[in-house]
């Protein structure tokens, strides 16, 4: 036998070794129905039950029955029967949980073997814009104040800053858009300079935050200025002179009676103690 009939030979034991078991592994599959879709995709609210079909198909010459399962999956119909070169599809239904999860439907012959096919649920929510301003306090020459998206959707908010004294408004910032995004849940902590707050005033400081859609909060704090330390040296000043006065009063109360001398200061009153006298 020449070189090429024994080549020959040996390609067809090996077609005929590989192909029963290649045929045996493609009699039947799998999908989701409609063809092109590799995986199942669904998404709602949490709660909503969404339908969909996975077929299963059988190119072998002999029918086939599987039995379908996947966890948080409803069927039609779990167990299927498939007639040669069949398709059949399965209707299901899927409830969207609460949060995005992935789902998986496997189908199984009465051989053992398996197929396979992945899906998604993703949740969605009704778009809400909703932001509070809080924790609005005056520190030093600051004034901080902290920002709460109590929405679903990312907030770009805008600022202004009024506060008005005894004798009339102090603070007067227009609304500015802040250089940060808050993410739906966040709370951020922010805070604005003062530098030429009042040294003496009671003030009401007003935080005014709105953002697109309509989105609005005001928040306000009463602050009152005292310059400490001029009340201190006030203090101190009044202190002293009412000590002064006190000392002086004191000894005013102590002194003898207008037009007598103190018995201890008279002189013949000392020698009569010292007993000098002859």
């Amino acid at each position: 036998m020449s070189s090429a009939a024994r080549v020959l030979c040996l390609s067809l034991l090996l077609l005929l070794a590989v192909s029963p078991a290649a045929t045996a592994a493609e009699r039947w599959s799998l999908a989701p129905s409609g063809g092109g879709r590799p995986s199942f995709y669904g998404e709602g609210p949490a709660g909503t039950v969404l339908e969909d079909t996975v077929s299963v198909t059988n190119r072998s010459g002999a029918p086939v029955t599987v039995r379908l399962r996947g966890a948080g999956v409803t069927f039609k119909d779990d167990t299927v029967r498939v007639p040669a070169r069949t398709r059949a599809d399965v209707p299901f239904t899927v409830t969207v949980p609460t949060t995005d999860r992935a789902v998986e439907i496997v189908a199984r012959d009465t051989d053992g073997d398996e197929r396979r096919v992945r899906g998604q649920l993703r949740v969605t929510v009704p778009e809400l814009s909703a932001l509070t301003v809080e924790q609005v306090r005056v520190s030093g020459d600051r004034i901080a104040y902290e920002l709460v998206n109590r929405g679903t959707t990312p907030i770009a908010p805008r600022l202004a800053v009024r506060a008005d004294g005894v004798f009339g408004r102090v603070l007067d910032r227009a609304p500015r858009t802040l250089p940060v995004e808050l993410p739906p849940g966040s709370r951020t902590r922010l805070d604005e300079p003062w530098p030429d707050r009042p040294a003496l005033d009671a003030v009401d400081v007003r935080l005014t935050v709105t953002a697109a859609g309509g989105v609005r909060d005001t928040a306000q704090v009463s602050v009152r200025f005292v310059p400490w330390g001029a009340v201190t040296g006030v203090a101190g000043c009044a202190g002293a002179a009412l000590g002064a006065w006190s000392v002086v009063r004191h000894r005013r109360r102590r002194r003898p009676y207008d037009g007598e001398v103190a018995e201890a200061e008279r002189p013949d009153r000392q020698a009569e103690l010292t007993g000098a006298g002859t």
